[in-house]
């Protein structure tokens, strides 16, 4: 898998899809702000079995996802230009490889961005589908009890800083960093929203998230051996690079907003 950007998001040229101007939340940005950082993919990574990670789902914008339903994607708000309607956005799922014509497919409805997201932290957003997807979904963490260990990340992204979009599903293994070490990189890691964000990375660097990795989840084994949701791609300095972590979205402190949300969509 790629590691995390340059101190960008970890979105693709692709860019963020535009949102019909009806039916914005209040309190929601119209369009992703301009950010110094970038969004990798999975770098120093190895491809993931059919099957093993079934939640995982490719978005059309370039950026990853998981289902939190079988009719919602959770992803990351910079992946989206606001809340509101659109069928612009199309959901890949249910294979590793993107040309397997087994492929389920599904159509965006409604997109709804963190409220207040402004470019910093709140990196999530939801994206709503025609139809239901009949795969396994992620639970997420709902309390910090699994935001430490060694984490999972999978995705479609580029497999080294500057690279290519994959069409092998890669996955690879990154280690917490806690809140002080990740804030002593420097440079954007200095401004790191210690509540909303986690850090995760070899000091070494060589494994990480990259470009077109963005919005995909970071997850673990939750007491009982399941699968649980512990982050989101969200920035990073570059890919892999030494002592540059990637960042990614503290699912748990947003773990009720998003099911408020989830409710607002109907999933």
């Amino acid at each position: 898998m790629r590691n995390i950007l340059q101190q960008v998001k970890r979105a693709t040229a692709v860019g963020a899809v535009t949102l019909a101007g009806l039916g914005l939340l209040p309190g929601t940005a119209l369009a992703a702000p301009a950010d110094t950082r970038t969004t990798p993919p999975v770098v120093g990574g190895t491809p993931a079995e059919q099957g093993e990670f079934p939640f995982m789902v490719r978005l059309s914008m370039g950026c990853g996802g998981a289902l939190y339903t079988q009719d919602i994607v959770l992803t990351a708000a910079h992946c989206v230009d606001g809340s509101g309607p659109t069928t612009d956005i199309t959901a890949t799922a249910g294979v590793v490889d993107l040309e397997d014509p087994q492929a389920l497919t599904a159509t965006s409805t409604e997109v709804l961005q963190a409220p207040g997201y402004n470019g910093t932290g709140k990196d999530w957003a939801l994206i709503k589908l025609d139809k239901a997807l009949d795969l396994p979904t992620l639970p997420i963490a709902g309390t910090g009890s699994y935001d430490s260990g060694d984490f999972t990340i999978a995705g479609w992204g580029a497999d080294q800083e500057g690279g290519s979009q994959q069409r092998h599903l890669l996955k690879a293994t990154v280690p917490f960093i806690d809140d002080a070490t990740c804030k002593s990189a420097g440079g954007s890691y200095a401004g790191l929203v210690e509540e909303e964000e986690l850090c995760a990375g070899l000091p070494e660097g060589g494994v990480d998230t990259c470009q077109g990795d963005s919005g995909g989840p970071m997850f673990r084994k939750d007491d009982a051996g399941r699968w649980i949701q512990v982050g989101i791609v969200s920035w990073g300095e570059g890919c892999a690079r030494p002592g540059k972590p990637g960042v990614y979205t503290q699912v748990s402190h947003f773990a009720a907003d998003i099911g408020t949300a989830a409710a607002q969509l109907g999933g």
